[in-house]
């Protein structure tokens, strides 16, 4: 995360800047945050207080210019109050929250972002067009996504990698709770 000088420790071969360096300039992402150690948490911390880091091995101190933006899906204040998240970390990063409701407490949103994957998968294995079954559009909208993003993501992926045709079928989606939503699969509109 924030860099080695060649020699720090063994199999250092060379000087790495560090993902944080590498921001320099921009964005840092932090994703899952809330799964970061607290040993980490207090280097941090540091580095965003102080905006400066100091790579493993050195001595030199490396000013920095970084925005950070953080995600998690942990309760991040609970986290604090159970003592496994630093409450000063915790106020550093919370400047400007955004809470984004699980995919289940947004059921409008699944339907475009299936389309929306699929779109870039296809494009990605170059296979052209491909579509969604009414069937599957159906399971789509009846799935729970416990989940959330990632599973919808990962679903529409595997459908296409064991799908041949053109279209995307409930069975290829493996997705359960598939045969309540067959019952409705002719009133959906693609």
């Amino acid at each position: 995360l924030f860099g080695h000088v060649k020699g720090a420790f063994t199999g250092a071969r060379t000087d790495s800047a560090g993902l944080v360096k590498a921001a320099d300039g921009g964005t840092l992402f932090l994703d899952e945050i809330g799964e970061l150690p607290l040993d980490m948490q207090v280097k941090l911390l540091r580095c965003l207080q102080e905006g400066t880091i100091e790579r493993v091995g050195g001595e030199e101190t490396l000013s920095l210019d970084l925005r950070v933006l953080a995600a998690t899906n942990v309760d991040l204040e609970q986290a604090v109050g159970e003592g496994r998240f630093r409450e000063d970390l915790f106020y550093r990063l919370n400047v400007v929250p955004i809470v984004m409701p699980a995919l289940k407490e947004r059921p409008e949103d699944v339907l475009v972002l299936a389309h929306h994957f699929l779109d870039e998968e296809t494009r990605n294995l170059k296979r052209g067009r491909v579509t969604f079954a009414p069937d599957a559009l159906a399971n789509l909208s009846a799935h729970d996504w416990p989940g959330n993003v990632r599973e919808l993501q990962n679903r529409v992926r595997r459908a296409l990698s064991v799908s041949t045709g053109r279209m995307i079928t409930a069975a290829q989606l493996d997705l359960e709770g598939a045969e309540e939503a067959l019952d409705g699969a002719d009133q959906q509109i693609l």
